[in-house]
């Protein structure tokens, strides 16, 4: 295994530093380190951060290969900066057996970018009507601890009761698309001004804050482990806010298209802002940057959804919801948050690995940790070429706009899986 010395490096900010990776760690941190056998890189200039985790991930496979697989969404996770991502489990077929779950892991291994952690479903074939073999996923190779319908809210308050008190065995997490199904019936954006305009049916922020208002109350009975994905409404902060006042175990993302873009979008008419939950106003936008900030909301996900082009070059009506996110997502929270490199560092890595229960990621870079980190460099600019991305797919919504920040180099366990901005493998 190659040894790497990267000179001057800012860590999470702090004063530059030289770091010493050898055998998979961070064997040594300090000013005017040598190693005549290590590869030296130059990091003046650049800051280091813990490998990101991604907690909300479609990979696609299997199923839909034609999207994306394993491997190349892991390669558009490594150039984002990431070295772990959650794979959603809304796969074909559903990621709901030990079988399936094990296929997605063995996958992300062979593909050896990132580490892969499956998500299993709640229920069976994404359904609601029964659980789906939730004990078994969890003591499969792939040891599942995270278990999500996403795409699908598990709308039975009973089925959801049952789903907590079985994952509290073994600290487990249920993770709900916050959706209640009977008031967003043929809902094709946002319900508000801008729909009613445009004459899209809406998707009303009430149906995202009910479930979550629901889903606290049923986790502090329990007393179980809940999250929340892609939160969109200034509602759903306020009821986080108030759930975690009261001590309930609940955690909560947000994505980067949530954090930037509005309802607005849809007066173009083009599917590629279409994504579920939809986007929302900029009262929420404001409200969920705020929220990020105080730590209401705990992460930021991607929620990387790569679609074929048949399922978004069409109709609005016909178009599949999702948007990619992890090749830029980092670069949002820059536009976003601005150089808070402790708080990205604690949004993007720190707090999803402790929510997934990631050994050895989401820890700053210093001696004995191993060695999971990305180089950026926040001085750079990019523009944002669909043609350009690792990922099969091409429904990015920040096609042509100037992005703060480039990952320089990603490390996963001292192994580089990309340099000087490209790909290793």
């Amino acid at each position: 295994m190659t040894a790497y010395l990267i000179k001057s490096v800012s860590v999470v900010g702090a004063a530059p530093t030289d770091l010493l990776i050898r055998d998979g760690v961070v064997a040594e941190a300090g000013a005017g380190l040598t190693a005549p056998d290590a590869t030296v890189l130059d990091g003046t200039g650049l800051v280091a951060l813990p490998g990101l985790v991604d907690l909300h991930t479609h990979l696609r496979e299997p199923g839909r290969e034609d999207a994306e697989t394993v491997e190349s969404g892991s390669r558009a996770a490594a150039l984002g900066g990431y070295t772990a991502v959650c794979a959603m489990a809304n796969t074909s077929p559903v990621a709901d057996t030990a079988g399936v779950v094990e296929q997605v892991w063995r996958l992300g291994r062979e593909a050896g970018l990132v580490d892969v952690q499956p998500i299993g479903a709640v229920t069976v074939g994404l359904a609601g009507g029964q659980l789906a073999e939730l004990g078994a996923m969890a003591d499969s190779a792939a040891r599942v601890r995270i278990f999500s319908d996403d795409g699908h809210c598990v709308a039975d308050p009973k089925l959801m009761r049952r789903a907590l008190e079985y994952v509290k065995a073994f600290d487990g997490v249920i993770a709900q698309h916050a959706e209640e199904p009977r008031l967003t019936e043929g809902a094709q954006m946002h319900e508000g001004e801008v729909s009613t305009r445009l004459g899209l049916t809406g998707w009303p922020a009430v149906a995202e804050e009910a479930i979550i208002a629901r889903d606290v109350l049923l986790a502090e009975h329990v007393g179980s482990r809940l999250h929340v994905c892609h939160v969109s409404t200034a509602g759903s902060v306020e009821v986080l806010r108030h759930a975690k006042a009261r001590g309930v175990k609940v955690t909560a993302e947000v994505t980067p298209h949530h954090l930037l873009l509005t309802d607005a979008k849809a007066e173009t008419y083009d599917p590629v802002y279409k994504v579920n939950p939809p986007l929302r106003t900029a009262t929420d936008v404001a409200a969920l940057r705020a929220a990020l900030a105080e730590g209401v909301i705990d992460i930021i996900a991607t929620d990387h959804a790569p679609h074929a082009v048949e399922d978004k070059e069409c109709e609005w009506a016909y178009a599949r919801p999702g948007m990619l996110g992890l090749e830029t997502a980092l670069s949002i929270a820059l536009d976003v948050l601005g150089p808070q490199w402790d708080l990205i560092a604690e949004r993007m890595s720190r707090a999803p690995a402790r929510i997934a229960g990631l050994d050895g990621h989401g820890a700053d870079p210093a001696p004995g940790v191993p060695a999971n980190l990305t180089l950026v460099d926040p001085a750079a600019r990019r523009t944002i070429e669909p043609a350009e991305l690792a990922s099969r797919s091409r429904n990015t919504p920040y096609a042509r706009m100037a992005l703060p920040g480039r990952i320089v180099a990603t490390f996963l366990r001292g192994e580089p899986t990309v340099l000087d901005g490209k790909a290793t493998k």
